[in-house]
């Protein structure tokens, strides 16, 4: 196992080959896909897009995304990343987090967040890390703000097919390196 990072509660490492019936599981959950698409994502994208595109980011840098697993059970909950843009660069990244409904009021994602966030300012040279999701997306608000992000923005992108609730539009959280380390002095 290819441990990226630790928590006390979780375990980030590299994804594999052999997790795509994890990603399935997921993505399946109409309760996780309700503010990101509203629908399963297929099989065949994950194995065939999705996966590959995880493993490749490997391949490029230091960033990218993790599969989540308990310490207790070692069981799969979710992923957390520091995605990069598409240039590779490690200075800003997306803040991400997906995670098993089943888990879901437990403070994993945010106790994933805050240990990312904590390495991308102290070990990979990121100066600003940022996240975005629907604004009724109030859960998701929630960890951005406890792990440290504050609200940028809010605007309204054009959607084919909007989901209930994009009328309200989109919200953008961000963190500096220097704002966290101003909130770290004693």
């Amino acid at each position: 196992m290819d441990v990226f990072l630790e928590t006390e509660r979780l375990i980030l490492r590299r994804f594999t080959e052999a997790d795509a019936d994890s990603l399935v599981a997921l993505d399946a959950d109409p309760e996780v896909m309700r503010f990101l698409t509203g629908e399963p994502t297929p099989r065949a994208e994950i194995e065939n897009e999705v996966l590959p595109g995880i493993l490749r980011d490997y391949r490029a840098g230091r960033a990218g995304r993790w599969a989540a697993v308990e310490r207790a059970t070692g069981g799969f909950v979710g992923w957390l990343s520091l995605q990069p843009p598409e240039d590779g660069g490690t200075e800003e990244v997306e803040l991400g987090y997906r995670l098993m409904s089943a888990v879901w009021g437990r403070g994993y994602a945010t106790e994933g967040a805050r240990a990312l966030i904590r390495k991308g300012f102290t070990e990979l040279g990121m100066r600003r890390v940022w996240a975005q999701t629907m604004a009724v997306n109030t859960a998701s608000r929630r960890v951005m703000e406890k792990s440290g992000l504050r609200h940028v923005r809010t605007f309204h992108p054009e959607f084919d097919d909007p989901l209930p609730g994009s009328e309200h539009g989109e919200v953008e959280y961000a963190l500096r390196r220097t704002e966290w380390a101003a909130r770290r002095r004693p």
